[in-house]
C-alpha cells in the first residue's frame, strides 16, 4: 500500500534552513503529482509546493524564492529544501500524493508528518 514517511523536521532559529525528505513506498514516485503541505495550530491547511510527473514545481507565494521541492525517482524520495525560515512558517509539514500525473487541488494520500519550529 501507499507509505509516505517524512523526516527532517526540527527547530531553527529565524534565517536558517533545513531540508525535509519524504521516503515513498508502495508506488512510483515519479509517475504522480507529489506535494508538501503545512498546518499551523488555528490555520487551514496550506499546499506549500508541488511537483508533478514532468518536474515542473509550483510554490505557494508565501514560500516562493525560499523553498525548493525536488525529487530523487531512483530512491522514490522527495525533498523539500526551506532556506530563509520564518517564524511564520511553523508548522507541522506532511508530504502527500496525488494519483494524477499533473496536480491538481486534492492530495490523497499523506505521510504523519513532522514539525517545523522557527524562533525569532
Amino acid at each position: 500500500q501507499v507509505q509516505l514517511v517524512e523526516s527532517g523536521g526540527g527547530s531553527v532559529q529565524a534565517g536558517g534552513s533545513l531540508r525535509l525528505s519524504c521516503a515513498a513506498s508502495g508506488y512510483t514516485l515519479s509517475k504522480y503529482c507529489m506535494g508538501w503541505l503545512r498546518q499551523a495550530p488555528g490555520k487551514e491547511r496550506e499546499t506549500v509546493a508541488a511537483i508533478d510527473s514532468h518536474g515542473i514545481s509550483g510554490y505557494a507565494y508565501s514560500v516562493k524564492g525560499r523553498f525548493t521541492i525536488s525529487k530523487d525517482n531512483a530512491a522514490n524520495t522527495l525533498f523539500l529544501q526551506m532556506n530563509g525560515l520564518k517564524p511564520e512558517d511553523t508548522a507541522m509539514y506532511y508530504c502527500a500524493v496525488q494519483m494524477t500525473t499533473s496536480c491538481g487541488s486534492h492530495f490523497g494520500y499523506w505521510g504523519q508528518g513532522t514539525q517545523v519550529t522557527v524562533s525569532s
